[in-house]
């Protein structure tokens, strides 16, 4: 085996910057970074193709003094630690001492300063791990870093970088994580020579809208809550959905992080409204003690672990869940603007015919009020309903409302469902499941293992409101169901029950797999497509909807009501042109 020996600082330091510099936009993170440590309320980003040619950061901070402009570039030299004490409760964003260093040993860094309230600025240059000495320079109050030719000494590490595009797109992207994250400061951008963004000053809500679009605005709820841990921001709304993660922004003291038990909460909080594999929106900041976080864990600081992850976990979820958790009349609507294309009219969202087949529920003696749901003449009226009153239904799927703004349209099958998970959670929660029981019992034909689970869990199909007797070695009858679904099909339901049952077992069936279960129910016992309705009975179900939580969305995520306003139907026929 050869000797042992010491490295060289040269490589010592480029070893370090693999950690430390993965490609331009890690370079950029930690310049933004210093800036914001400096207390800058100004800053300029200036890129050169991609960030790969240059980089430079100029700020209106403190500034550095010039004894300390050399120490600057000393590997683990920082002035925003001093102690085990300092480290166990950080409050800045950098504070390893790795950053400038690590630069300057693949690249080539000038750094000039003024310090506040000195007279002159001073400049000092590095590279490739050797650092210059320090000269007198034209700078205003702050600091300019700039970052030329990155990895120029090391080609093996160039060769993996991207495309122009791609590395530009990846420090754009930090640019605006830094941007979201700070309100209070102006940012500006510019890509070979072009002014790509600029963020003046702004309160929280402006700074998301004008760097995740008008939409995103529209759509966001803000959240707020406080207690031993904090969490503000917005969340968007389930009907503003993505593709991928590219709008989810989370940050901890400032912080901009992915952590994946921040990522589990706010995906559970969505759950219930989220439409298949989509991907919620949301810009959250969450306030926490520093001795109760260790952002020490990884040099790019993205990862942290909290000291007690389950009480955070929690606090976000039931934070984020409330706040999505309003009926219709209080959350706002999706919004159908329709796409003029050729001479065709498309609607930018689309909704499939149901063609469900399960038997429909009494809907007038469930839902309606007999005298209560007469419309006035005037919809528009000051005392008038969120979601207005009915006007037709169209081929038995939708309903047509007026209301102040103009036309609602309603997916009656999606909200009836909506309506009665919630019902039913609400019945299983409190333990108050009615049952009705059946004038004639419901048979079929099953297994003997249905006929042993029904037999075995009867604790459990009760607690669900189902009463379920074996008839002989291969048939059931359910003689009572939920009242909620008296006239849903029995067997259908027992069927689902039971195979939900034998599969997961019945404690699985009543913790984890509870919203699953309930959901089905909830689907066989809404009323189905091309079911005529009364105006009465589509009444009722707008009432129902603005009092139940979550009825923007179905249980399945997808949108059960969309709005158009009178000037989206004046746009739509071209009035005033």
């Amino acid at each position: 085996m050869p000797a042992i020996r010491l490295l060289p600082d040269t490589l010592i330091s480029q070893i370090a910057a693999g950690e430390v510099v993965e490609r331009p936009t890690s370079v950029l993170k930690e310049l933004l970074e210093n800036s914001l440590d400096s207390g800058a309320t100004e800053i300029g980003v200036a890129l050169a193709e991609g960030g790969v040619k240059q980089i430079r950061v100029v700020d209106n901070g403190s500034g550095i003094a010039r004894d300390d402009l050399a120490m600057a570039f000393a590997r683990h030299a920082t002035s925003k630690i001093a102690s085990l004490d300092d480290l166990e409760q950080v409050r800045s964003l950098g504070f390893r001492g790795e950053a400038l260093a690590s630069i300057a040993s693949v690249a080539r860094v000038g750094l000039a300063s003024r310090a506040a309230g000195a007279d002159r600025a001073f400049a000092i240059r590095a590279e490739g791990g050797s650092i210059g000495t320090v000269e007198p320079a034209a700078q205003p109050p702050g600091t300019s870093v700039e970052v030329d030719d990155l990895y120029y000494n090391t080609p093996a590490r160039r060769k993996f970088l991207k495309s122009e595009a791609t590395e530009f797109g990846h420090c754009e992207e930090a640019f605006r994580r830094t941007a979201l994250s700070r309100p209070d400061v102006t940012l500006s951008l510019r890509h070979n020579g072009r002014v790509i963004a600029r963020f003046g000053l702004g309160d929280s809500g402006k700074r998301v809208e004008a760097a995740l679009g008008e939409e995103f605005a529209r759509s966001m709820r803000p959240i707020s809550a406080s207690g031993v841990l904090g969490l503000s921001g917005f969340a968007a709304s389930p009907a503003y959905t993505r593709a991928d993660r590219d709008a989810q922004f989370v940050y901890v003291n400032g912080r901009f992080v992915r952590d994946k038990l921040l990522a589990h909460a706010l995906r559970e909080a969505y759950r219930d409204v989220l439409h298949g594999e989509r991907h919620p929106a949301y810009v959250l900041f969450l306030e926490i003690d520093p001795r109760a976080v260790d952002v020490n864990v990884h040099p790019a600081k993205t990862e942290i672990r909290f000291r007690d992850p389950r009480a955070v976990h929690q606090f976000v979820f039931h934070a984020v869940a409330k706040a999505l958790s309003g009926t219709a009349a209080e959350t706002p609507a999706a919004i159908a603007t329709p796409l003029v294309e050729g001479n065709a009219l498309t609607p930018q969202f689309r909704q499939a015919g149901l063609g469900l087949a399960q038997p429909v529920a009494r809907y007038a003696a469930m839902l309606a009020e007999p005298g209560a749901s007469q419309p006035p003449a005037d919809a528009s009226a000051p005392d008038a309903p969120p979601l207005g009153y009915a006007l037709a239904q169209l081929h038995g799927i939708y309903i047509l409302a007026q209301n102040r703004e103009g036309l609602v349209l309603v997916d009656m099958h999606a909200a009836h469902e909506r309506i009665l998970y919630e019902r039913l959670k609400t019945a299983l929660d409190s333990r108050a499941m009615n049952t009705q029981k059946l004038l004639i019992p419901s048979t079929f034909h099953a297994d003997r293992v249905d006929v042993a689970t029904a037999e075995e869990h009867g604790a459990t199909l009760n607690r669900l409101g189902f009463d379920v007797a074996a008839i002989s070695p291969f048939a059931l009858a359910v003689r009572a169901v939920p009242s909620m679904l008296a006239e849903a099909d029995a067997s259908v339901l027992a069927r689902a029950l039971l195979r939900d049952i034998r599969e997961y077992g019945a404690s699985r069936v009543l913790t984890e797999r509870r919203d699953e279960l309930l959901g089905t129910m909830a689907c066989h016992g809404a009323v189905r497509a091309h079911r005529a309705l009364t105006i009465p009975e589509m009444n009722a179900l707008l009432r129902e909807m603005e009092e139940t939580e979550r009825s923007g969305q179905c249980n399945h995520g997808r949108p059960t009501w969309f709005q158009m306003s009178l000037a989206d139907l004046d746009k739509l026929f071209m009035r005033g042109r």
